[in-house]
């Protein structure tokens, strides 16, 4: 079947859904092999890179809101992955073995997603993309 461009094409909000969609797919078939969704890949190496972590930092960094985050910490704490404790007035976020033993297995998916776009793209294309769209994100979102 021939591709044919939508009508809608020139319009951001499809065509950036449209490759959201397309990268979630594909970032969900290469986060599979750790066992993970995305999502809770991208947690995880925040935590594992920095034990004792904020869940309000998880936040920025992960661009998420807060209430998010705290769901997927509950959910990795359920799993196993992380423990939360309790220092004064702060919650900070700690890996456990389990998770620090997945953290190669979660980078090599996140670096094979990587592979995989810029292939498909070829590499300056992928990273001036990225660039532009992460630019755009952060100027529609002021």
């Amino acid at each position: 079947m021939e591709k044919k461009d939508s009508k809608f094409c020139q319009c951001l909000y499809h065509s950036a859904n449209a490759l959201g969609r397309v990268m979630s797919r594909m970032a969900e078939e290469e986060f599979s092999l750790a066992g993970l969704s995305p999502s809770y890949a991208f947690l995880l190496m925040s935590v594992n890179e920095k034990p004792g972590i904020q869940p309000k930092e998880i936040s920025r960094e992960m661009q998420l809101t807060p209430s998010t985050v705290t769901r997927f910490i509950e959910k990795m704490e359920h799993r196993g992955f992380v423990e939360r404790r309790i220092n004064g007035r702060n919650t900070e976020v700690f890996p456990t073995e389990k998770s620090l033993q997945l953290d190669q297995n979660i980078r090599d998916a996140w670096n094979n997603l990587y592979k995989r776009y810029t292939t498909l793209l070829g590499e300056d294309a992928a990273k001036q993309l990225t660039t532009d769209v992460y630019e755009a994100s952060k100027t529609l979102d002021e």
